[in-house]
């Protein structure tokens, strides 16, 4: 089988969103999420490696939650639900106006202006825990509504 059949590409989207759903892992990445800004900021390209490393290790440094029990836990295992099925809802908005402030944060970066990437920084994480709770009762809807055999 191609790695880059459906089956290949689900499989490895469950291993990452299992180990990615322990708290550990959603909240130190939110919480380290500026950090994107930082090789910006200093217009020097060393710290890339080590940011991009830090975001794609983290969501799978982590061991798998041992219940669904955790806000956190439950708004990555409905992104994944999520991401699967792409229902056209609110969520789309919310994570638009994610990207537009992270794009305003990179630029604010690019620029040297503190406040303005910090305002879009804050924006960016705000938007985030929105959506984080847009995602756990995403997924709290699919477990009542598998619980009620309707899934």
């Amino acid at each position: 089988m191609s790695v880059s059949s459906p089956g290949a590409v689900a499989r490895l989207r469950r291993a990452v969103f299992a180990r990615h759903s322990n708290p550990w892992s959603a909240w130190s990445r939110w919480a380290t999420s500026p950090l994107i800004l930082v090789p910006v900021w200093t217009r020097s390209w060393k710290p890339t490696a080590l940011v991009a490393g830090w975001m794609a290790l983290n969501p799978v440094l982590f061991p798998e939650p041992a219940d669904d029990s955790a806000w956190a836990t439950r708004a990555m295992l409905g992104e994944e639900r999520w991401i699967t099925e792409r229902p056209r809802d609110a969520a789309m908005a919310v994570q638009a106006a994610t990207s537009v402030a992270s794009m305003l944060a990179i630029a604010a970066a690019y620029r040297r202006r503190p406040v303005g990437a910090g305002a879009a920084t804050a924006a960016m994480m705000g938007l985030t825990m929105v959506y984080w709770e847009q995602m756990a009762r995403y997924y709290d809807r699919h477990v009542a509504d598998a619980r009620a055999g309707g899934d």
